[in-house]
């Protein structure tokens, strides 16, 4: 009985995949899908010795402690991305800045790569409101509340290109706005691995 439960189960999450990855027709518009399910948290821990990372690290413990834990969800809909950002576990009443960066998480928090941008900046990093932007970028700041938590979202005009969105950055700080600093949020403090 537990076999066949099983076998129905994966027939039923088959059918729901393909039905997720296939296109609509030109005569209705496409359902809002979903890139991913909400993940039950992922705990952080320290960079690992050796190559393989876990997929939430942390590279300072006393703003994102091990043990802490990270989701992210994405869905599109009518060609616009909406992500979403949940943390438990961080310290209360804390400011954050956060963002969508290019490459997975590593062992030094510059691994992660630059921001996720819709519009490449021609210039590296890139400081200009034009491009360091949350309309052209994921931007996902938060205040965690009296016990540590926080729920954060952002929506975008645009979808992210296959391949180029592979982590979600924790800063320091909120994110700035002024020319010469948009887009920075001070040090980087924890990374999510997760392919947008």
């Amino acid at each position: 009985m537990r076999t066949t439960a099983t076998v129905l189960m994966g027939a039923v999450l088959l059918a729901g995949g393909l039905t997720a990855c296939s296109s609509g027709n030109a005569t209705s518009p496409a359902p809002a899908t979903t890139a991913d399910t909400p993940v039950p948290g992922t705990p952080v821990a320290e960079p690992a010795a050796s190559a393989d990372q876990p997929a939430a690290i942390t590279y300072n413990t006393q703003r994102v402690p091990v043990g802490a834990q990270l989701a992210t969800s994405a869905t599109v809909a009518n060609s616009r991305t909406a992500v979403t950002l949940t943390v438990t576990g961080l310290p209360p009443k804390t400011a954050y800045g956060a963002h969508v960066h290019t490459k997975v998480c590593g062992a030094k928090p510059a691994d992660a790569g630059p921001h996720y941008q819709n519009e490449k900046d021609p210039v590296s990093p890139s400081v200009d409101p034009k491009y360091a932007s949350p309309d052209n970028e994921i931007w996902l700041d938060f205040t965690t509340d009296d016990k540590g938590s926080a729920t954060s979202s952002a929506t975008v005009d645009w979808q992210f290109r296959k391949g180029d969105a592979n982590a979600i950055v924790l800063h320091a700080t909120h994110t700035h706005t002024e020319p010469g600093k948009a887009g920075t949020a001070g040090d980087r403090l924890a990374c999510l691995t997760h392919t947008f």
